[in-house]
């Protein structure tokens, strides 16, 4: 299912079963010199820029976990697979993926199954990198078919191997425009016993951000650290969260909240309601509201951020922040350029990057989805992205305007 921020509906998809049968769809689309727009079970349709091509390739059906190993922290899974199916598998055995898989559905709408594909190539990370840093991070090993139909493998499956490490890391978030993902390998990390959220109540941006630093530089090793302004049934939030053993969590608990209390009232949550509200914050739900405005994503140093927002208040609608301010949500109501005239500035004077996440096909048309990017760096980006695909036939113009 595609929603109104997905892209127009391909007349002509298909779902090799195999990587041999991927190797086959982008050898003819090159041979044809046919763009070819990729795709897993299509619940990121929303995000980067609309591709124009006649043929959609779809990983959907190469499924299936085809490596588990908990005593080397490593799981496999081929591009199709459910993210849910390989978390369901790991949680088997008590262990799971650190970075926390950001689900882009309730952003966009759509419906299906988020696959690993889709995860690797918009690099999808939740609150807990903060931490334990992204899907790109914990990303050891790919397999792809490149844009010269070539099927190649970069990377192990063990954690301490890093053979082809950059290419591993350089698929992630590439958003298919280098290759096709066929399988990934993740290194992970055991499921903690339990978890509990410390919540400081009714600072300001400035203030907020600034417990969420000064807790990060804690040793009571942090997981999550968001900051929720505050609406009108409720005061702001400044929520950090912990994971560990439930007796290292009471001493940890008590302990963060001495050492921060003295910044506003507190509040504990326990293990089902500290879950539910990092699960929100993952999927971004305090600033979904309505269905027509359209969202930003901003990386920008913690320091930089409130200050950041303070610019930007005029054309915010909502917003928040997670990874102890290193990274800001901003709605703002619709228009033609999403703000980019007004937002796009500020963001590059507090050296930061913004990525419009969620605006109609027509406005990610029009306007820099991703950061735009200095001559220098683009015509580097260009060779690289020629290297692997140099007939421009996967996703062209997904990420940058050709």
């Amino acid at each position: 299912m595609t929603s109104a921020f997905g892209e127009e509906a391909m007349t002509d998809v298909v779902s090799p079963l195999d990587e041999a049968g991927v190797e086959a769809v982008v050898r003819d689309a090159l041979a044809r010199k046919a763009p070819l727009a990729t795709r897993g079970a299509g619940t990121r349709a929303g995000l980067g820029r609309p591709v124009q091509a006649a043929r959609t390739l779809s990983t959907e059906r190469l499924t299936g976990v085809t490596l588990l190993e908990p005593s080397e922290l490593v799981v496999s899974a081929r591009a199709g697979t459910p993210v849910a199916e390989v978390e369901a598998a790991l949680a088997e055995k008590g262990q799971r993926l650190a970075f926390e898989p950001f689900d882009h559905r309730p952003l966009y709408g759509t419906s299906g199954e988020p696959t690993v594909g889709g995860l690797v190539a918009a690099n999808a990370s939740g609150p807990r990198r903060v931490i334990a840093g992204a899907a790109r991070d914990a990303l050891v090993g790919i397999r792809m078919v490149t844009g010269r139909g070539e099927a190649i493998r970069s990377g192990g499956r063990v954690m301490k191997n890093v053979t082809g490490y950059d290419i591993v890391k350089l698929a992630a978030g590439s958003h298919g425009t280098i290759g096709v993902v066929t399988e990934a390998t993740f290194k992970t990390l055991p499921i903690p016993e339990s978890e509990t959220t410390l919540v400081l109540e009714g600072l300001d941006d400035a203030a907020g951000v600034a417990a969420l630093c000064a807790a990060m530089v804690t040793p009571f090793e942090v997981t999550g650290a968001a900051y929720l302004p505050a609406r009108e049934d409720a005061p702001s939030c400044t929520c950090l969260r912990l994971e560990n053993f439930e007796s290292q969590l009471r001493y940890r608990i008590g302990a963060l909240e001495a050492a921060l209390g003295h910044r506003g009232p507190t509040n504990r949550l326990d293990f089902p309601t500290s879950r539910a509200l990092w699960r929100e914050i993952a999927e971004a739900a305090p600033l979904l509201g309505p269905e027509d405005r359209l969202i930003w994503r901003i990386s920008v140093a913690p320091s930089r951020a409130a200050e950041l927002v303070a610019k930007l208040r005029p054309i915010i609608a909502s917003h928040f922040y997670d990874w102890s301010g290193g990274l800001v949500w901003i709605a703002v109501e619709p228009s033609d350029d999403a703000c980019a005239a007004v937002l796009r500035p500020a963001v590059q004077a507090a050296r930061g990057h913004a990525t419009l996440v969620r605006a109609p096909l027509a406005t990610r048309a029009a306007v820099d989805v991703f950061e735009p990017q200095a001559p220098a760096l683009a015509r580097l980006t260009r060779a690289v992205t020629a290297a692997f695909d140099p007939e421009g036939i996967l996703n062209p113009g997904r990420m940058h305007a050709p």
